[in-house]
């Protein structure tokens, strides 16, 4: 069988950018559904479908989770300019819908400190493959983030603390927590 492989793929290498690429994708692409039905205007509701669809990915296909977000494979280094693209698709929908909450002013900012120049630098070079978007937008889809991918990690290589039974009811509070914490009411929601 892995001499076929090799007809395709004729480094280890290779096989494994292919794979964290179509990782990526299948993330970006849960993403995009999870708000394909959801009114443009209802946001809250977009914000917590996409962090919802992320877990579920998460627990659907742990594997490749751990491929493109766990211990990194020794001796390989992923080719920034074909995983990064990937890996922003997989971070669009939720940057697409925080940039339509700054639009529509509800993106709750005031709270956040001045950035550093260092900060900003590196959002700059990351907005090359996010062109149009405010900073403070990547920033809180960084954060954002980060917290969910948190939760999600600790449930998939079962970390929480033992008397923690139900990682989804944890999961399910911090998405209402920082929906809460970074959306201001809109005059359009319910």
């Amino acid at each position: 069988m892995w001499p076929a492989i090799y007809n395709y793929f004729p480094r280890r290498d290779d096989l494994v950018t292919s794979l964290i690429v179509d990782a990526f994708n299948s993330l970006g692409d849960s993403q995009e559904v999870s708000i394909r039905d959801l009114h443009e205007t209802d946001l809250k509701a977009r914000i917590s479908a996409l962090g919802f669809a992320y877990r579920a990915w998460a627990l659907t296909y742990p594997q490749r989770y751990q491929l493109i977000f766990g211990t990194p494979i020794p001796h390989y280094e992923a080719p920034v300019d074909v995983t990064v693209p990937a890996a922003a698709k997989s971070l669009l929908p939720l940057i697409m819908t925080l940039q339509a909450c700054r639009d529509a002013n509800i993106l709750h900012s005031e709270h956040l400190t001045s950035m550093t120049p260092e900060l900003k630098s590196m959002l700059i070079e990351w907005s090359q493959f996010m062109e149009g978007y405010d900073l403070h937008v990547l920033f809180t889809a960084l954060v954002m983030w980060s917290r969910v991918h948190g939760l999600v990690s600790l449930e998939i290589g079962h970390q929480f603390p033992a008397p923690i039974t139900d990682p989804g009811e944890v999961y399910h509070q911090e998405i209402i927590n920082f929906t809460n914490q970074y959306l201001l009411e809109s005059p359009h929601q319910n």
